[in-house]
């Protein structure tokens, strides 16, 4: 590289390492004291300060995406503020009400973040699944040609603790994966402490056993250049076997103590002693510093050296606190410079005092600087977040099924789409953690194919062996086949979910997972979410209706997994005809990106759009004839409807939710026989209503007086003195709530405990949801005695 682009480089490392360091120290010692620390990492930006100059100043391109070590947030905020997109405003606010956000965030930020990162190992598994996103829209006929980027992720060493890095790395192989790199900042130190001697074999051995490229960045050009003087071997070999944590101490110490250790470990009266006294302690403290992760130099050469498109991993040596005093200090995670230290530190910088915030405070060639900031690489196209057409969804599939369940339902619909030659049937996409075939994927898999770069035949189709299931992986495929690892699935669903943004293209997938086992990936769903991806996730079989499968397969909490998650909007349907209504709601839910004003209607934010989670039962019940007014399909997407509208006089109300629609529909039977004004009420989505009620709530106490909901609508004419019992197969909160909108008393039914063995209506009877249970209930609150659980304790 020329000396001149070289010379700017460093410069930008210098304005990063400050601009970062100054804003942590603003937001901790000078804005207005808050009751907790602000905090910030200062020794954990300034290890990946030299990294991120060769990146952004030098290697990337715009087609590229980066996922930045969470605790490198203030170096990334700063480099966007030399770039213009990023505002002193927000910097002086960081980590504050409005500010600059701790951890780089798609949806909270101004500035350009690629991928949300925060908790640790997501960020850096997102980059290989988007990858091979990238890879699936190349080999479409529909997707525009562009070219190909690659997919950064800047890891901190202690991220390699989480298991999902290497759930991860196992399926980027049987992907074939092309176009990442991980760089590591390998400062060998985390919250705690220092990591374990030797850890950097045992990272590269794994890497290269699922075939990706190691390349080790250990000594910078300044070492390089001292081993080959005369006793430089020495040196070198006195580095390679320096513990981490005297390594650390030493540069704590500094150069002094550098010199001290070295000559009473390997001085000698001749060419060792000579390459120390040639160095005064400040140069041998830089020299000793000059690690691979620290020369911008040796960076830029390795990385422009990479010239295919293998998986590559840079194991880069650094020093966490790097140019601070903070540097090396095992206690420095945390650390913050105190006001003396920042002052000398500024001083060191050539900051003048009130020039903290410019832009090119401390810069000798100011023209110079601004002409090559003006000219990188990566910022040559602007911002560079991509827009997607929206696809049209051709309405709800009609299905005429006497009797069916709902995980049935949802594989037909996706069937009949498959048969279609349209837009929407080619940007689905398909995943599931090796359950396809038992969450009903199957058919749309037969019909759509695998995906697979190259052609991989179905042998037991070619040897005429009868089968179901149609194996064959190809280019057009539609579904992406995925290990049993439930946190690969909601990256995968993350990354593909991001298409429209991060590639310009529109796809809309669609992901399945045993429903107990959404908390498996819960993680990577929040991160999904967090990052606005856009996706159908459906949770299948749910509840204790899997009764065979005992409690290990029966879930409880995912009805309020579902209402608390944010960006996610979950619907349990017991109907197929209004499952075929939320589907295709959902499949333009996913792809609307309004203002986020809400509906007056319901005050939910609907033109926001979000993804989708259906809880869906493997239970076939008997099916209404099919629904199609206008009014009912408003009442699902709503989140619920009347089956059976209360008369004037009612005094008991059924409120049920999913698969125990039978059990709650004969009960009113039942109890209808002397209590003729019974209402039954059908929730599709109790989260809906809960999002609607409380937003509602919050608008009138903005002066909205006549804000209302849904599910106050539904209630408004209920009488005082009626009851509400809400019946679900799942936690009984989910429901529990419904008495609190309007003041009824409620009596709410569901299971609390972890399941078993047995059949439907035995699990049904043990944890008191079945129709007898519910019968029960009604008798004992009108002779005053509610009976809150009628189960036996699992």
């Amino acid at each position: 590289m020329p000396n001149a682009p070289l010379d700017h480089l460093r410069t930008l490392e210098r304005r990063l390492l400050w601009l970062a360091c100054w804003t942590i120290h603003h937001a901790n010692h000078l804005r207005p004291k808050d009751v907790v620390k602000v905090g910030g990492h200062q020794a954990s930006s300034a290890s990946m300060v030299s990294i991120m100059t060769a990146l952004y100043g030098h290697v990337l391109r715009p087609q590229d995406r980066v996922a930045v070590k969470p605790h490198a947030s203030p170096v990334f905020h700063a480099m966007q503020y030399l770039m213009g997109l990023q505002t002193e405003e927000k910097l002086r606010a960081f980590r504050g009400y409005g500010g600059a956000q701790s951890y780089p965030s798609r949806t909270k930020d101004i500035d350009d973040v690629d991928f949300s990162t925060g908790s640790v190992g997501l960020g850096v598994a997102i980059t290989a699944f988007a990858s091979i996103v990238q890879d699936y829209l190349a080999s479409k006929a529909w997707s525009t040609e562009r070219p190909t980027g690659r997919m950064i992720a800047l890891v901190g060493d202690a991220e390699l603790d989480e298991g999902n890095v290497y759930e991860c790395l196992q399926e980027g192989w049987k992907h074939d994966l092309r176009h990442c790199w991980w760089i590591i900042d390998y400062n060998r130190q985390s919250l705690d402490g220092v990591v374990r001697e030797g850890l950097w074999q045992r990272i590269e051995a794994i890497f290269k056993a699922f075939g990706w490229e190691v390349v080790r960045l250990k000594y910078g050009a300044l070492q390089q250049a001292a081993f080959a003087e005369p006793g430089g071997d020495r040196l070198r070999e006195w580095i390679d076997k320096c513990p981490n944590q005297l390594y650390s101490a030493l540069t704590y110490q500094g150069g002094a103590a550098w010199r001290s250790r070295l000559m009473d470990e390997i001085g000698d009266q001749g060419a060792v002693a000579a390459l120390l006294d040639k160095r005064t302690d400040a140069q041998l403290q830089e020299l000793m510093l000059n690690l691979g992760g620290h020369c911008v130099e040796t960076l830029v050469d390795a990385f422009d050296a990479i010239d295919h498109d293998r998986p590559t991993a840079f194991l880069a040596y650094t020093i966490k606190g790097w140019g601070t005093p903070l540097a090396g200090h095992k206690d420095n995670h945390a650390g913050l410079m105190t006001p003396d230290q920042m002052a000398a530190f500024q001083a060191d910088m050539g900051i003048a005092l009130d020039d903290e915030w410019d832009r090119t405070a401390g810069v000798g060639d100011v023209d110079a600087f601004e002409s090559f900031l003006s000219k990188i690489p990566f910022y040559q196209s602007g911002t560079r977040r991509r827009m997607a057409a929206r696809v049209e969804t051709s309405g709800p599939v009609p299905l005429d099924d006497r009797e069916q369940s709902t995980q049935t339902g949802f594989g037909k619909i996706l069937d009949q789409i498959a048969r279609q030659d349209s837009a929407l049937a080619e940007r689905i996409v398909t995943s599931s953690p090796d359950v396809t075939v038992s969450t009903n994927l199957g058919p749309w898999v037969n019909r759509r194919g695998l995906f697979a770069r190259g052609e991989q035949p179905d042998t037991f189709r070619d040897e005429r062996i009868p089968s179901a299931q149609k194996w064959r992986f190809s280019a057009e495929g539609q579904h992406l086949e995925l290990g049993i690892a439930e946190m690969n699935l909601f990256l995968l669903l993350g990354a593909a979910g991001l298409a429209h943004s991060l590639f310009g293209e529109r796809l809309l997938p669609v992901g399945t997972v045993y429903d107990p086992f959404v908390m498996r990936g819960l993680d990577a769903l929040n991160y999904a979410c967090y990052q606005d991806a856009r996706f159908i996730i459906a949770g299948t079989p749910s509840g204790v209706t899997l009764a065979p499968e005992g409690g290990a397969h029966q879930s409880i909490g995912t009805p309020l997994i579902g209402m608390s998650q944010d960006g996610l909007a979950s619907f349990e349907p017991a109907f197929l005809d209004e499952l075929s209504t939320i589907m295709d709601w959902a499949f333009d839910y996913l792809q609307r990106d309004g203002e986020g004003d809400p509906d007056e209607r319901t005050w939910l934010r609907d033109e926001t759009g979000g993804s989708v989670y259906l809880r869906l039962s493997t239970r076939p019940i008997e099916q209404p004839s099919r629904r199609v007014a206008a009014s009912f399909q408003q009442g699902v997407i709503d989140g619920a409807y009347w089956w059976r509208e209360p008369g004037p006089n009612a005094d008991l109300i059924i409120a049920y939710q999913g698969a125990v629609a039978p059990e709650a529909l004969e009960a009113a039977g039942r109890i209808g026989e002397d209590r003729r004004d019974i209402g039954v009420l059908a929730v599709t989505s109790a989260d809906r209503l809960n999002a609607g009620w409380t937003a509602a709530q919050r608008a009138r106490r903005r002066g909205v007086a006549d804000a209302a909901s849904h599910i106050e609508r539904l209630f408004e004419n209920l009488p005082p003195h009626c009851t509400i019992i809400t019946v679900t197969d799942g936690h009984p909160a989910a429901l529990a709530w419904f008495g609190s909108v309007m003041g009824h008393k409620t009596a709410p039914l569901g299971v609390e405990h972890f399941g078993q063995t047995g059949s439907v209506a035995d699990l049904y009877h043990h944890f008191g949801i079945d129709a007898d249970a519910i019968v029960a209930t009604a008798h004992g609150l009108v002779k005053g005695r509610p009976l809150r659980n009628l189960g036996r304790i699992a």
